[in-house]
């Protein structure tokens, strides 16, 4: 953490696809960072009898990026595969009162104790963490689940219709619960060291004998937003890790892409142009 490079890597990776009914367009840049270390997942049409389903996510890591990479490549999984997700007669219901909110919840406390089980982690070669930040978005509605600070915002009517809340330690409920588990907050971190205090992975934060994984100084439950879908005045969802967000505001960034999209339908394109701007402010300041 606070490692920077003498200048930034610039290099993009973009990526873009469509299908029930959405477009969506990615980008990811190091910037002044030493390592790379957030992942992403993407993917309209889920598996089995989800085909009507899609999901997006960002992952920022810290301490390293194994634990990003492996969230890229398992949350989906472990959140449709699960019990109470399954229960819900295979996800595939849109009730409002279905256990769609259980299941995202149950698959992100699987999905930390499998990463408790990796090898490099169980011998505490790998301390890394990382935020997430997700969308599962099906015919009629739009799930949020966030882990962290990275953070979602949905845009409808030119306006922002939700975003979800970082998770910090300073914040009242956060704080408590990391006092209650005998830790404490300094400098705005977890044991003055940690800048957020949800997140996956961070195991050296969760070991604290005869407390529940939620109950711990860092915590790997998500928050849950549920939004309606209107395709009629729906305009976009955005999903991104901090390096956006201590930039830009949430309107000051809706605002951006908004105006992008009325320049252009390049979706790659606008991405490229919130980090490329990003990247300036922070070269500025």
């Amino acid at each position: 953490m606070g490692a920077f490079l003498d200048k930034p890597k610039t290099d993009k990776y973009t990526e873009t696809g469509s299908g029930n009914g959405l477009r969506f367009g990615l980008s990811s840049m190091q910037g002044w960072r030493v390592e790379m270390e957030d992942a992403h997942c993407a993917m309209i049409g889920l598996p089995g009898q989800l085909k009507d389903w899609s999901f997006f996510a960002v992952f920022d890591g810290h301490a390293g990026a194994r634990v990003s990479a492996y969230c890229a490549e398992k949350l989906l999984e472990a959140i449709i595969a699960n019990d109470a997700f399954c229960s819900s007669d295979d996800g595939t219901t849109d009730d409002p009162h279905d256990g769609i909110e259980t299941g995202i919840k149950a698959g992100f406390l699987r999905l930390d104790e499998q990463l408790r089980g990796l090898p490099e982690v169980a011998t505490g070669e790998d301390k890394s963490g990382s935020t997430a930040v997700c969308a599962m978005v099906s015919p009629t509605r739009v799930f949020f689940a966030n882990c962290g600070d990275s953070r979602a915002t949905f845009s409808r009517a030119g306006e922002i219709l939700m975003s979800t809340l970082d998770h910090k330690p300073g914040n009242p409920e956060e704080k408590k619960r990391i006092q209650d588990a005998g830790g404490s907050v300094m400098i705005q971190r977890v044991n003055g060291s940690l800048a957020v205090s949800r997140a996956l992975g961070d195991f050296e934060y969760k070991n604290v004998p005869g407390r529940g994984p939620c109950e711990q100084l860092v915590s790997p439950e998500p928050e849950i937003f549920v939004q309606q879908r209107d395709p009629g005045i729906d305009e976009f969802l955005v999903l991104a890790c901090d390096g956006i967000w201590d930039v830009m505001t949430n309107d000051e960034l809706c605002d951006f892409i908004r105006d992008r999209m009325r320049l252009t339908d390049d979706l790659t394109e606008i991405c490229n142009c919130v980090i490329d701007t990003c990247l300036s402010k922070v070269r500025a300041a």
